[in-house]
Formats: structure tokens, sequence, C-alpha cells
């Protein structure tokens, strides 16, 4: 489990690689970013077993309450028509569901998952107030997922998914500068492209300059895993709203 000791060294550690690279950066030609954000995502999850499909959702309105822990973070470079994106994302969740039907029971979730991408943009398009870029990488996914089922008066069951696999991903991103402060970015990608394994997601954002180094950013996420694990289909997906803040260098 990542610590929060862990987590004040990274971000310390991201200040300090700020601070020493600009100068190197100006020179280059290299420009970068550093963003930390919050994604507040309604979460699914759900495995095949034996005795059928078992499913866990906590909502956006209850993800706050359940989050155990979660760190987030995203780190770009730019050079002229290439970039590099990178994104981290680490979510520990614990949560409950009722189950429907004469029997009643409960479903307890226990979540904690890591997905990194990794990506190399080229730039295909630019004018004075929009600009595309192609990108191809990699994600890594991992999880560490539990159920416990227990329906009415039967024993209580316990399911779970320990597993961690890397997809290839395509993807496209775009920017437009709305005003002198106010810009827009939208971002789209697909990833697997074999048989048992799949990944996308949609990211859309608003974003606002305060000055010249620092952006606030707001917007709508959208994620989703699909694996089969050992024959049995696993799925994951967030969505929902997520704001950050942007260090340029």
């Amino acid at each position: 489990m990542i610590s929060k000791c862990k987590l004040t060294g990274c971000a310390a550690g991201l200040a300090l690689l700020a601070i020493a690279t600009t100068a190197s950066a100006q020179q280059s030609g290299w420009k970068y970013e550093a963003t930390f954000y919050l994604f507040m995502p309604e979460t699914e999850t759900s495995i095949e077993t034996p005795r059928g499909t078992v499913e866990g959702t906590l909502s956006f309105s209850d993800a706050l309450e359940n989050l155990d822990f979660a760190f987030m973070g995203a780190f770009a470079a730019t050079n002229g028509q290439w970039s590099v994106l990178f994104d981290y994302n680490y979510t520990n969740l614990s949560f409950g569901n009722t189950l429907g039907g004469p029997a009643g029971g409960s479903l307890e979730t226990s979540v904690k998952t890591q997905f990194a991408t990794a990506m190399l943009g080229y730039r295909v398009r630019q004018n004075p107030s929009a600009v595309v870029d192609l990108a191809a990488g990699l994600r890594w996914y991992s999880t560490d997922t539990g159920f416990t089922l227990t329906p009415g008066m039967a024993p209580v069951q316990n399911f779970g998914a320990d597993e961690s696999w890397v997809d290839p991903v395509v993807g496209l991103r775009a920017r437009f500068d709305l005003s002198s402060r106010w810009s827009s970015t939208a971002y789209l990608d697909y990833g697997g492209f074999r048989s048992g394994s799949q990944t996308w997601q949609v990211l859309v954002t608003a974003d606002y300059a305060l000055n010249d180094r620092w952006l606030l950013r707001g917007g709508y996420r959208y994620i989703s895993f699909d694996h089969d694990i050992n024959g049995s289909e696993y799925e994951f997906s967030q969505s929902g709203p997520m704001i950050g803040a942007t260090y340029r260098f």
C-alpha cells in the first residue's frame, strides 16, 4: 500500500524536478507540465464466478466517504511537434451494496487499483487557436479486488481478482484556446487490440490560466478496463468530475 510518506515524497520529488530542470528546459526547447488532480468518480467493478457475475458499485456521492487513500498525477513534456505524456492513478476503496430479492443480503467490496499510461505524441495540426496531437504508448493496470458476498442466510462467499497487465494504447488530444485565459482540452484513447483485454478513456476539461506558470483545470473523465483473468471476465470503470492544478516550466 502507498503510504502518506510516499505521497509526500513524490510531491517533493516533482517540485525538486521542476526547479532543477527549468533552466535546462529554457535552453533545450523542452516545455514541461506537472499536474496534480482529484478524480471523484462513480466506480463499477465486476468479475465472473462459478455462481454468476458479482458486481460492486460505488456512487459518486459516496466516493469521498468510502475512499481509503488515493494519489493522482500527470506529467507532460513538449518539444516542437513531439510530446511525452505520463499519467498515474492509485485508488484504495472499500464499500458495500445491499442485495435485492426476498433473501436480501449484502456485498462488501474492496478495490485497490493502480494504472499508469505512458504515451509518445506527434502534433498533426496547429493553428493560432487549436492544436491536435496523435499519440501511442502503453497502459499498465494492476488490481487487488475482493468481494465478500453474504446472500441472506446462506454461507459467506469470497471472490477476488489479483492481477496486472499491460495494453498498447493509441490516442488523440486536442487543445483549444477560447480566450486569453480560458482554454479547453479533449482527450480520447483506446487500447488492448487483443482478445480478452481492452481499455478506453475520455477526458474533457476547461482550463483557466492564473498566470504563465499555473493553470487550474476542471472537467469530466471516464476510464474503463475489461480483461480476462484465468478465464473469468473482469471489468472496472470509473466516471465522474475531476479538478486539478498544473504547473508549467
